[in-house]
Formats: structure tokens, C-alpha cells, sequence
């Protein structure tokens, strides 16, 4: 058989990616006697491309997909893409900007147009490179949330909640975009502590008699005010309470009125109230019966009610402008610099506004409380647990959502208003009033947060609000895989919003991952370049190298840090499994048919690998079913590179070329095949592509039914064949030959060199399973002669070493030159010493400690240890050659 000296991924990924495909093995076949395995994915945005977190995110999807559709179960991974509705229409008005023009000169129809189009050529470009990723998803059933259906969905749960009355519209303050020119959840707000300023600015008493003074760090707002509050229990201020004082600029007369709400520590204790401008004021004036004030627009320029003075000017060249008059004014009484949380859009970074504005809202309270009951009763579990106490935490705090979004892409808000005044909320575009009869009716400007189509993606992706198959067979789902930030945002949400219209939980665990740093901790972004493209990494290095090395490298639930040196971790196993398999296709011809049992004749090491291959495919499918897909990649690893690689692999070679004895080399090369092929099913879900391929030909060689390894069955592990006696033997072996190994490497003897060893055992048993192994030290230590024994007595000049209760001996006459060996170590000590003292001196050094980096320090004492080991080591060395 002709194979490639080299693995080639780039290739063999494509060819048995268009295999899967084209055979239909992403589609599951609906079985009412099988219960099926479900995964939604987190749909990404239309916009975006593949990043880390998304190969992160992705591959444990696929992992989990590729096992369970392994163990037989009927697996739909539900692919999608989401509208994004900010993103898309920002990424279009600049393709517009391009043109000269804005949206405003093309009109709503001709936007959307454009956006649909936009769609179509760019939008799928995430899908593509999710392919190359390897990701088993069914296409066949993707889906997109401004698809008919989905929108459909979208229409019927707004009605049906605007009838609950649990859909009302309101004028409240909101977070507002000034770029984006939009509404914004509170969880879409991303907050940074910056360090701003806090000024102290006094208002004059209307009879000029005095005056207070306010503490604020939005000066722009006071504009707006319409009272100044104090605490109630304030002594400063009670006899205040009611007067009037005079707004500066504007010369508005506002109260001083009484709130328990007002913290008598923070600033002065008195607090300007700006209704239209600040929540928790815009809640206090509500108590008062305080009529708001707007003085900026949309987007955050000064309106009329900010008077001729500020008009026009955009908040922060207001603020400046403020400041510069009250100190002109002598009203400013100090300015403090204030450590404090503000408030950014999570697209385009811009300093939100709080702003009085009339929107639409859900009450979720209703809603959330059997998603908090769900989840208490353990029908919903979060991987890791500890997300469960956030989790119920912001439920059982949960604010009503704004859904209302000033933009033109997105599901438009289902709205009608006729110049009657009657409002007319319809799953169907009326056609007339129902009160008046009018046909002259206009349908509501804003569109639906793009979350509100999303939190419907775990049954409006079936076809709901049809009673279809797909709803019924796959509902609940099992996994969802996510990061945290979106727990709130989406994951929450979806619980209430398919509880509240299926009846059923939308999954039954949540796997929340941790990000994806670089080396130094931070997040991955353009602007620091610290982040790579994975589709290049794909084309260097394979998909089953990234896909492997993002996994392994990841602790279940925490940050992971990514260089490009992990994933050559992942091409360099990929390479050990292609040249096992080339060695073992190279010496092995086809078998037919299993061996007999008089054509066997095992050995310690066959019936080792065989005990640890069952062991191995227990552990394995135990970590799959718990969700530990970094534990699965490490101990898978270990098995094939360590133990049937380098110890089986090797220890087989002779016997495979003994044709002086037939039954040991059918075995051998039997086992050798069996184990391989075993190990590709075993690795395949982490490894797809290149166990497709290996296993592909290997199916040649046994004999294997099965059409192809992404639906062949999963291994499970024979009791019978574990047994605890023989890895006690082999491991006993194993620790000797690795010890004379570590000898020899000490005193760097040539590897293909035979020695001499002596063995003082503590117990005839352990005389009894090195003697009975001989040939495995000859293979792998290349030990020529042996001397075993309880009475052993360790020869001059020797090195020695202890495995449990074992002593080992290397003899050195006629291997080395004792004298210049020791000559040459006492010089190394000598220098080592030298060292270690130096850097012990700067250690000691408190000018060295106190002045220099962390990381500079930190060097050092790691090269300290460094040091002072391979001295200890040295020292030791010449003890045993003196």
C-alpha cells in the first residue's frame, strides 16, 4: 500500500468532508424508538467571521455531536445564523457612506433591499469556514432568524404577550446609543471603570439668601433638572426642604424636596434630579410628580430646552462649556477627580446616554419565575455548577426588557396606529381600522431587539408554531454550549420564552466555556493583532491539529491561553498516530477473519494494551457523557502516543518479522490492528479527519462492516479484558526500563549501545516478572546482561537509581572514562555553584527585588531552582562515580 511519508491535512480534510456530506451523515433520520441527541448552535452574526472563540465554542459542539451520533443515537446539530440587526445595518450605511449617501436617502424599503442583498453574497461566509472546521452540523435544516418561518414565530410571540398584557409600551428611561441611534438593553451595555471628575456646582436660593451646592459628573444634564433632592433624615438640610432655588443658565425655579433614596455621603448629600436623563431620578420624579425635562436629541446634541446658550452643541463639548460658565459665575464650588462605572454601547463603544424615550417592554418577572423553577428542581444544570448561583441571581432580580430598537433591519414591530388614535397589535398587516374603519393606518418605526427573535431559536427553528416533526422529536434539546457573557442575554431568556410557549425546557445542561486569551492574559482583538486568523491556521497546520490543541489546552469552564505553539502540539500528535499507522500498514498484511484461539499467543504486553485499551474506552466514554472533552483529549493522548506507540508499537517490531513463529506474530500484528483501529473510533470525535482517513483503510484489513467511521459505533469497554494483575506487572517493567533509560542518558551513552544491569528486587515476585521479560529490557533499555536478585550488591563504579522498592544499578566500567567523566562533572560543579551563588546574591539583593519588574524577578528565581536542581543532580552523579 502506497502512503504518504508526510500527513497532508489539507487535502484529506476536504475530500472526507464533501464523503460526509455528500452521504447524508449529518442528517439524522427520525426514529421514534430511539431517543435522538440535540445541540443548538449559538448562532453567530450574519456579519461575523470565525475567530478563536468560535473554534472553541464550536468544536466542543462537535465533539459532543460526532460521540453521541456514535453511540447510535439519531444527532441533530441545528445550524443558523442571526440577523444581527446593529451590526448588519452599520456594515451596509457604510458600504452607503461609500456612495455619498445615507439611509436616509435611499428610504426604508430600499435599505432593506440592500441588507437582503448584502445577505445573500457576504452573509454565509462564517458558514464556510465553520465546514472547514470540521463542524457535523445538518445544513440541510439551516436556518436563518429573518427567515418567514422564524419571523413568523416572531410575530405570533409578541401578540401573544402584548394580549397577557405582558408586552406594554411606555415612556421610561432607557440606554441610548447616540451612533447607533438606538435603544439598548441594560445587558448590552458594557461598563469600564474610567476615572472622571466630579463637580461641585452651587445653586442660589430664589431669594438669594444662600445658596447649595449639588455634586455631579454629567454637568451637561443639569440643564434638564427640575429638583434638587436630599435625604429626609439629612440635619444639613431640613430646614430647606421645600424652598425653591434658581437653576443656573436657565433660570428655571425648581424645589428642594425630600427622598429617602438620597445617600447623605455621596458628594454633598444634595442631588440634582434630571428626570429625563438618569434612571433612578427619572424613578424619583415619578414619586414626586416631576415633569421631565429632555435637553439633547437622539444623538446627543443639545436641544432648545438646553437654552441659546448650549443649543446645538453636542453633551460633551456641553459639559466643557458648563464648566467654563459656572467658574466665570463663581458657581463651581470644587472639582474632584471620581473613580466611577461608565456605561458603553457593546457595538461601537460610544458612551451610552440615559434618555427618556417611548419604547416597548416585556414584564419578565411572570416569565422568569418557572425559568427559576426549572432550574432550582435540577431539569436545567449549569457546567460548571457555580453559574447557577448567577444564574438565579439576576432571575430572581430581573428588570423588564426594552425590545425596542430605532434601526430599520429587523423584525418591525407588529404595530398599526390609525389617525383615530387606535393602536392595532396584529400577527397579520391590517388592512382597516377596527374602530374607524380608516385604511389610512402606520405601522410602528422601531423593529424588535435582535434578542427577541433569538430567544425563540430553540423551537421557532423547528417550525413552531406549526406542530411539526422536528418540534416534537427534538424538544427538549440537551446541550447548549455558550460563553457566560450571554447568560443573561440569551440563555435566560430562551428558558422562559420556550417554557412559556412549548411547555418544555429548551435544554437539559448548559456547558459555559471560559475566553480565549493570548499568552499574556488578554483578549484576543484586532487593534492589539494579538489575534489570529484560525481559517490560516487550518491551512498550516489542519483542522484536527487546531481542534485538538484548543481542546487540550482548555480546563473545562476556564480561560485558555493560545499561542501558536499550542497547536503545533496538535500537528506534532497528529504526525506520531500517521507514522504508527504508516509502520503498521507497511508491516501488516490483511486479516482474514478474527484469529482463533489457537492462533493466539499472548504476552504480557498484549494482554497489557488490550486491558488499557478497555480501560482507556471507559474513561473516555465517561468523560464525553460528564462533559469533560479536556480530560477525554488527554487521556486519549496519552494511551496512543505514550502507550501504544511508544511502548506497544515498539515492543511488537520484533515479532511482527519473526516468521520463525507464526502464532506470536499473528498476534502481534492482530493486536497491533485492533488496537489502532479501536483507537481512531475512540479519537474520532476530537480528530475527525485524519481517524476517517486511517480507519477508511484499515476497515480493508478487519473485518468491519460499517460505511464509514463518523457512524460507526462507538467503542465499549470488556470488563474482562481489565485486569488490575497484569498493569501491576507491566507498569512494574515499564518504571525499570524507563529508570536504566534515565541511566544511560546520564552518563550519555550512545543509544544503540548494550549495557550491563544489576536489579535488587525486595521480593521474589518482582524477580519472577522482570526475569520472565527479559526480551522487553533487551528491546527497549538494550540491557545485554541482567543480574536479579534480593541479595544483589551494587557493583564499583556503578550509577544507581530507585524504582519503589527496587534498586538499580548501571555498572560503568568499559562504558565511560571514569576519571574524565569526573573531571568533567567537577568543572560543571564548580560553574553551577558560581551561578547559583550570582543569582542568589541578586535575589538577596532588596535594591535588585524592589526596583526591577515582576517579571524580571520572577525570571530570576525560576533560573534559581533551575539552577540548584541540576546542581543537586551533578553533586549526586559524582558521589556515585567517586
Amino acid at each position: 500500500m502506497e502512503i504518504d511519508k508526510i500527513y497532508e491535512p489539507q487535502t484529506k480534510e476536504k475530500k472526507w468532508y464533501k464523503f460526509w456530506m455528500d452521504n447524508g451523515h449529518f442528517t439524522p433520520k427520525i426514529d421514534p424508538d430511539k431517543k435522538p441527541y440535540t445541540i443548538l448552535i449559538p448562532p453567530p452574526n450574519v456579519t461575523g467571521i470565525l475567530h478563536m472563540g468560535h473554534v472553541l465554542n464550536n468544536t466542543y459542539q462537535d465533539v459532543m455531536v460526532r460521540y453521541q451520533r456514535m453511540t447510535g443515537h439519531p444527532t441533530l446539530w441545528l445550524p443558523g445564523v442571526d440577523h444581527a440587526g446593529i451590526a448588519t445595518q452599520n456594515v451596509v450605511e457604510k458600504e452607503l457612506a461609500k456612495e455619498g449617501l445615507t439611509r436616509f436617502d435611499v428610504g426604508r424599503d430600499k435599505l432593506v433591499e440592500r441588507i437582503w442583498e448584502w445577505k445573500e453574497q457576504k452573509g454565509g461566509r462564517i458558514i464556510e469556514q465553520l465546514k472547514q472546521l470540521g463542524a457535523s452540523c445538518d445544513w440541510s435544516r439551516e436556518r436563518y432568524t429573518m427567515d418567514d418561518v422564524l419571523s413568523k414565530a416572531v410575530r405570533k410571540v409578541f401578540v401573544h404577550l402584548y394580549e397577557k398584557d405582558l408586552i406594554y409600551k411606555g415612556n421610561y428611561i432607557i440606554n441610548w446609543c447616540p451612533r447607533c441611534n438606538t435603544a439598548l438593553s441594560n445587558d448590552e451595555v458594557e461598563h469600564e471603570d474610567e476615572t472622571g471628575k466630579l463637580w461641585h456646582i452651587c445653586y442660589p436660593f430664589s431669594d438669594g439668601s444662600d445658596f447649595v451646592t449639588v455634586a455631579t459628573t454629567r454637568p451637561e444634564t443639569m440643564l434638564g433638572d427640575v429638583a434638587v433632592a436630599v435625604n429626609p433624615n439629612d440635619e444639613r438640610y431640613k430646614d430647606k426642604i421645600g424652598q425653591t432655588v434658581l437653576l443656573p443658565f436657565i433660570g428655571r425655579e425648581i424645589p428642594i424636596i425630600a427622598d429617602e433614596y438620597v445617600d447623605m455621603t455621596f458628594g454633598t448629600g444634595c442631588v440634582k434630579i434630571t428626570p429625563a436623563h438618569d434612571p433612578n431620578d427619572f424613578m424619583m420624579g415619578q414619586r414626586h410628580g416631576l415633569e421631565p425635562i429632555l435637553v439633547m436629541d437622539d444623538h446627543g446634541v443639545m436641544n432648545e430646552n438646553a437654552g441659546p446658550l448650549f443649543v446645538g452643541m453636542n453633551r460633551f463639548d456641553c459639559r466643557k462649556k458648563i464648566v467654563e460658565q459656572l467658574q466665570q459665575q463663581r458657581l463651581l464650588a470644587k472639582i474632584e477627580d471620581h473613580q466611577h462605572a461608565v456605561g458603553h454601547c457593546y457595538r461601537c463603544a460610544t458612551v451610552i446616554e440615559p434618555y427618556l424615550s417611548d419604547q416597548w417592554f416585556v414584564r419578565m418577572k411572570p416569565l422568569g419565575e418557572p425559568a427559576i423553577d426549572v432550574v432550582n428542581k435540577g431539569e436545567v444544570k449549569f457546567i460548571p455548577e457555580r453559574w447557577t448561583k448567577v444564574y438565579l441571581h439576576w432571575m430572581e432580580n430581573i428588570r423588564d426588557w426594552c425590545i425596542s430598537r430605532q434601526i430599520w433591519w429587523g423584525h418591525r414591530i407588529p404595530a398599526w396606529y390609525c389617525e383615530c388614535g387606535e393602536m392595532i397589535v396584529s400577527e397579520e398587516d391590517p388592512t382597516t381600522c377596527p374602530k374607524c374603519g380608516s385604511d389610512k393606518l402606520r405601522q410602528d418605526e422601531d423593529v424588535l431587539d435582535t434578542w427577541f427573535s433569538s430567544w425563540l431559536w430553540p423551537f421557532s427553528t423547528m417550525g413552531w408554531p406549526e406542530k411539526t416533526e422536528d418540534l416534537e422529536y427534538f424538544l427538549p434539546t440537551n446541550l447548549l454550549v455558550t460563553a457566560p457573557g450571554i447568560i443573561y442575554l440569551w440563555v435566560a431568556r430562551m428558558i422562559m420564552s420556550t417554557l412559556e410557549f412549548t411547555g418544555k425546557i429548551p435544554f437539559d445542561t448548559v456547558f459555559l466555556h471560559g475566553m480565549v486569551l493570548d499568552e499574556q492574559g488578554r483578549k484576543m482583538s484586532k487593534s492589539l493583532g494579538n489575534s489570529p486568523d484560525p481559517i490560516d491556521l487550518i491551512a498550516i497546520y489542519g483542522a484536527d491539529a487546531l481542534r485538538f490543541s484548543m481542546i487540550f489546552n482548555t480546563p473545562r469552564g476556564q480561560d485558555s491561553y493560545f499561542s501558536e505553539g499550542v497547536i503545533e502540539h496538535g500537528r506534532n500528535f497528529a504526525n506520531k498516530i500517521w507514522n504508527a499507522y504508516r509502520f503498521i500498514m507497511m508491516s501488516v498484511e490483511k486479516i482474514e477473519g478474527l484469529p482463533a484461539d489457537d492462533e493466539i499467543e499472548l504476552e504480557l504486553a498484549d494482554k497489557w494494551i488490550l486491558s488499557r485499551l478497555n480501560q482507556v474506552t471507559k474513561e473516555a466514554n465517561e468523560h464525553f457523557e460528564a462533559v469533560r472533552f479536556n480530560d477525554a483529549a488527554q487521556l486519549l493522548q496519552e494511551f496512543i502516543w505514550k502507550e501504544f506507540c511508544s511502548w506497544y508499537l515498539e515492543l511488537s517490531k520484533d515479532r511482527i518479522y519473526n516468521d520463525d513463529n507464526p502464532k506470536a506474530q499473528r498476534t502481534a500484528k492482530y493486536i497491533l490492528l485492533h488496537v489502532l483501529e479501536q483507537s481512531m473510533r475512540l479519537l474520532h470525535p476530537l480528530m475527525p479527519f485524519i481517524t476517517e482517513e486511517i480507519w477508511q483503510s484499515l476497515k480493508g484489513m478487519l473485518p468491519i462492516e460499517e460505511e464509514a467511521l463518523i457512524i460507526a459505533n462507538y467503542p465499549q469497554a470488556d470488563d474482562c479484558l481489565i485486569d488490575a494483575n497484569v498493569d501491576a506487572k507491566m507498569q512494574l517493567v515499564q518504571d525499570c526500563i524507563s529508570c536504566i533509560r534515565n541511566l544511560r542518558k546520564q552518563m550519555g551513552i550512545s543509544p544503540g549501545k548494550m549495557v550491563n544491569v544489576s536489579i535488587k528486587v525486595a521480593r521474589g515476585e518482582q524477580k519472577a516478572i522482570i526475569e520472565d521479560n527479559l526480551g522487553y529490557f533487551s528491546k527497549l533499555a538494550k540491557v545485554e546482561e541482567m543480574t536479579c536478585g534480593t541479595d544483589v550488591e551494587r557493583p564499583k563504579p556503578s550509577l544507581a537509581d530507585v524504582v519503589t522498592d527496587i534498586e538499580i544499578y548501571l555498572p560503568l566500567t568499559g562504558l565511560v572514562d571514569i576519571d574524565s567523566e569526573i573531571a568533567r562533572l567537577e568543572k560543571q560543579e564548580a560553574k553551577l555553584a558560581q551561578d547559583l551563588g550570582r543569582i542568589e546574591s541578586k535575589l538577596n539583593n532588596e535594591s535588585f527585588t524592589s526596583r526591577a519588574p515582576q517579571e524580571v524577578v520572577d525570571k530570576e528565581k525560576e533560573k534559581y531552582e533551575e539552577v540548584r536542581v541540576t546542581l543537586e543532580k551533578t553533586r549526586t552523579l559524582l558521589d556515585d562515580l567517586r
